[in-house]
């Protein structure tokens, strides 16, 4: 139904990002909300995906095509929802998702919220020898904040995908004495401190 959105980045939240196309404000469920920092109060266009359910209408957005492309192969896999391929997506590639399909990969798979090793295997079943690999053309800008807001910020995000608040205390002491720069930095650095 809706393809894409352009227009202006109004907010940023750890689990969406708010989009104001002709006066009116989308919210839009991402991977990563704080990939899309640098383009806070500027013109942007979001790949969508709106999905409606019994109880509810969400409009999920996505930085690239190949991305969206990802999130709804993963929802097509059994015992995967929307959160589960957002959560997987939000600190990973389309490519190196696909990378460890191709490669049958369980234990990389596994390391995401809500994704045990019958889902893992299933997700390998479901789309290996289906998906191809595409050329990486979109990045995103860093945004400098204070440090303790981006960490905050990260963590935020980190709960959002399913994380417990005990888990990310012990994230919190690692980013920061690492004090990367950007909320999306610390997001990726966090997941790879809880997954070990």
């Amino acid at each position: 139904m809706y393809a894409y959105l352009q227009g202006e980045l109004k907010f940023i939240f750890p689990t969406h990002i708010v989009i104001e196309v002709a006066g009116i404000g989308y919210e839009c469920l991402t991977p990563n909300p704080y990939r899309f920092q640098s383009q806070m109060n500027k013109d942007v266009k979001i790949e969508t995906q709106l999905i409606v359910r019994e109880d509810s209408h969400s409009l999920y957005g996505f930085s690239t095509y190949e991305e969206k492309q990802m999130f709804l192969n993963l929802i097509k896999v059994t015992g995967i929802g929307p959160k589960s391929a957002l959560a997987i997506l939000a600190t990973s590639s389309p490519n190196e998702i696909i990378r460890a399909i191709e490669a049958e990969n369980e234990s990389y798979l596994i390391k995401f919220p809500g994704i045990g090793k019958k889902t893992a295997r299933q997700i390998i079943l479901d789309l290996k020898g289906k998906l191809v690999i595409e050329d990486e053309t979109h990045a995103l800008d860093h945004f400098d904040m204070h440090d303790e807001e981006v960490i905050q910020e990260a963590l935020l995000a980190l709960e959002a995908l399913g994380y417990s608040k005990r888990e990310l205390q012990k994230v919190e002491k690692v980013l920061i004495k690492e004090k990367l720069k950007s909320v999306d930095e610390n997001v990726k650095r966090g997941f790879q401190i809880l997954v070990g």
